[in-house]
């Protein structure tokens, strides 16, 4: 439901007067600037800001995001210009409008290159200056998808499978989970709506059926924890439709689910989710092979965690997710937790993690590499956000690569003259040809050499490996040879 001007402003009560003043000096612009102006609903337009202003507020944003925010159309969709904005307001409020606006104006190229300059604009202006274009961009991809009922079935179904291919998987890398599954489960349910109404339904029963059990473990855990002085915080989440439709697609059965419904269990500090989990496991046993430790090792995407599977009340085997109360906001918000979480040098923080990123590196590749928008745009999808396996070094660091990657691939991934001074590997601990396609959860150890490398045979190893950093780095290091 759309939220109204007056629970937008309501909603950032806690921001100080001078900051709400700026903001509502952008909300009184957009209003201005979008009067005329309706959307295919046929509401007025400012509707659509308020409620990406507010999306982003959720976040804990900063001022300029929210005022990007509420400003975020009016390049493409009115006559004002840059410079006016800067001068009205500062430079990055300028700035970061500009960054998410699409290529629409440019009526001589087609909807598709249109499309792909504008995927290619938004990325690269992240990368290069600014990482909260992409979070305002998604806070403005989730209430077009929640309104998208009002567009023509075709636009319907390009919108959705657009989502679930480049829009989503982002907001995943990104960290954002809410937004992640809320815009996969609007897509899923425009793509394949009998499937995700019968989806839907199942886990619905699923719910009835544990809930009650799953509200006395909850109860029962919150009270071992208070007895132990652990100050805790709990809450039941349900798995997305759409996450489910892909377990079920991977060869999983439903009733090998145990995270449809999970209990996470959120503390102080990092040796209370350790000590948590053995009081828990001292009351719930827990089932063997099912626990992950993504505190030590955290995903790609900055997530932390410790998860557990158990048998709970009356033999329901539930999954248990223990973190620190920091990591449950990066959980939620991913790079956008950081206004929450860092009282100063936020923005700076989160840039420079964002640049310590797999996603940063691996899009940074593409950037360089494809110069024409459509494959830019293609070799994202295929290989960026496109399903995973995770390949383990011996230290336990965790790199994600494309299906269909080669040891010669994660020998680059984790630098490039590891890749250049490859000459053999052991996967779990059995020596393998470098040419040895990866699978989930294997563990690789690199053999180099200094004196040879696999790039001086003749084997057109380009053509083998399928991520762009490898391609990239075997091709210089030819080039390099050739010249030498």
């Amino acid at each position: 439901m759309n939220k109204t001007i007056e629970e937008f402003l309501e909603y950032i009560q806690n921001y100080s007067e001078e900051e709400q003043a700026q903001i509502k000096k952008a909300y009184e612009l957009a209003k201005k600037l979008h009067a005329d102006q309706k959307r295919d609903s046929g509401e007025p337009y400012i509707i659509h800001p308020i409620n990406v202003a507010y999306n982003v507020a959720c976040t804990v944003a900063d001022t300029d995001s929210i005022c990007a925010a509420l400003l975020h159309d009016t390049l493409e969709d009115t006559e004002i210009t840059k410079e006016e904005l800067s001068t009205s307001f500062n430079p990055t409020i300028a700035n970061l409008v500009d960054g998410v606006t699409n290529f629409n104006k440019y009526k001589e190229y087609s909807k598709v290159e249109r499309d792909n300059a504008t995927m290619r604009k938004l990325v690269v202006t992240a990368l290069n200056e600014d990482v909260r274009i992409l979070l305002i961009k998604l806070c403005d991809k989730l209430h077009n998808m929640r309104t998208l009922e009002f567009k023509p079935f075709e636009k319907q179904i390009k919108t959705a499978e657009e989502t679930l291919k480049f829009y989503a998987p982002l907001a995943y890398h990104l960290g954002v989970y809410r937004i992640k599954t809320e815009l996969e489960d609007i897509a899923f349910s425009y793509v394949e709506k009998s499937t995700y109404t019968s989806l839907k339904e199942k886990r619905e029963e699923y719910t009835t059926l544990v809930e009650k059990d799953l509200y006395t473990m909850k109860e029962k855990i919150e009270d071992i924890l208070k007895q132990q002085n652990i100050k805790v915080t709990t809450k039941i989440r349900s798995k997305n439709v759409y996450g489910i439709y892909n377990r079920l697609k991977s060869g999983h059965k439903f009733s090998d689910m145990f995270d449809l419904l999970c209990l996470k269990i959120v503390v102080e500090s990092v040796p209370d989710c350790y000590y948590a989990l053995g009081l828990i496991h001292a009351k719930y046993h827990p089932l063997n092979g099912k626990f992950k430790d993504y505190i030590c090792n955290p995903k790609t995407n900055l997530y932390q965690s410790l998860h557990t599977t158990v048998f709970g009340e009356n033999g329901h085997l539930v999954q248990i997710q223990i973190r620190t109360t920091k990591m449950d906001k990066i959980a939620s918000f991913g790079l956008g937790a950081y206004w929450q979480i860092y009282e100063e040098n936020a923005y700076q923080i989160m840039q420079e993690d964002f640049k310590n990123c797999q996603i940063y590196k691996s899009l940074s590749q593409i950037n360089e590499t494809f110069k024409n928008n459509y494959e830019f745009v293609e070799h994202i999808e295929g290989e960026v956000f496109s399903n995973k396996i995770y390949i383990y070094s011996p230290r336990g660091d965790a790199y994600a690569l494309p299906i269909g990657s080669t040891v010669i691939d994660f020998a680059y991934a984790i630098h490039t003259d590891m890749g250049n001074k490859l000459i053999g590997a052991f996967v779990n601990d059995e020596e393998v040809p470098i040419t040895t396609i990866l699978k989930n959860k294997d563990r690789v150890r690199i053999i180099t050499s200094d004196t040879s490398s696999f790039l001086d045979s003749k084997t057109n190893w380009e053509e083998i490996v399928v991520t762009t950093l490898a391609k990239r780095r075997i091709r210089e290091y030819l080039k390099k040879k050739k010249e030498n």
